[in-house]
């Protein structure tokens, strides 16, 4: 299992972009969509044709809006390029049919794809895509809006990632002794959020699960301003990296 983290910032950021992750197993998997985060995915020469899941965590738009892009693209690739593609699986939590529905009818020129695009809604059940199993977890983020952490596991490897969550114990659970667990690490410690964990959580998280590896990612910029690794490592004492984007790590 490869992750290439495509964007480790949020929704405005100066040097990063917003939430996206580049996941290969047997298949290749996207992990949100944000802001800027295709722009890095055409970086890593991976065939963005050739992606068959997309999994969001939820929809806000630092996490899914580069979406519009690419399937808008898929459509012109596909109609009037000559080009073929294998079929789209959208992931997501509770209203995920009923988002894109309302998106497809509103946008011109997404209707009647030429390849097949499914949509498919889940919460707290694994499921496989192909040899590659998918642990969906219900996290805390904000009020009445469903949130998901995905645990992805293949080749007797664990990778886990929290979308947007606070500290809660679904997420310790899903991060359970994973090879890496890559954390919303919005704010620093001295600096925390209602709704987003901060570094110390992010340590402690990591230290309560037995995580291997902490990546730090999901960064507000106020947190350049401090030395969030250092703030996670008080809690953590495995080794704790902070993300970049394009950065590529091998599980």
């Amino acid at each position: 299992m490869r992750l290439t983290i495509l964007g480790s910032g949020t929704n405005i950021h100066p040097t990063r972009a917003a939430s996206g992750y580049l996941v290969r197993t047997d298949h290749t998997l996207l992990l949100d969509f944000g802001p800027r985060t295709l722009a890095n995915l055409l970086k890593t020469g991976v065939n963005r044709h050739r992606i068959t899941h997309i999994l969001f965590s939820h929809y806000h738009a630092d996490h899914f809006s580069d979406f519009i892009t690419y399937f808008f693209d898929a459509m012109i690739f596909t109609k009037y390029q000559g080009g073929t593609r294998p079929p789209l699986t959208v992931i997501g939590p509770r209203g995920t049919k009923r988002f894109f529905r309302a998106l497809f009818t509103t946008l011109p020129g997404f209707t009647h794809a030429p390849f097949a695009v499914h949509f498919k809604e889940v919460a707290d059940r694994a499921f496989a895509i192909g040899k590659t199993t998918v642990i969906p977890r219900t996290v805390t983020h904000t009020e009445n809006l469903h949130c998901l952490g995905y645990r992805i596991e293949y080749g007797g490897k664990a990778l886990a990632y929290s979308g947007d969550s606070q500290y809660c114990d679904s997420l310790v659970r899903l991060c359970g002794d994973a090879d890496l667990a890559v954390l919303d690490c919005s704010f620093p410690a001295s600096r925390p959020n209602p709704v987003h964990l901060h570094a110390g959580q992010c340590g402690q998280v990591a230290a309560e699960a037995g995580i291997s590896r902490l990546v730090l990612s999901h960064l507000y910029p106020i947190t350049e301003r401090y030395d969030v690794r250092e703030q996670a490592g008080e809690r953590f004492g495995g080794k704790i990296v902070l993300g970049q984007d394009l950065m590529a790590i091998k599980l």
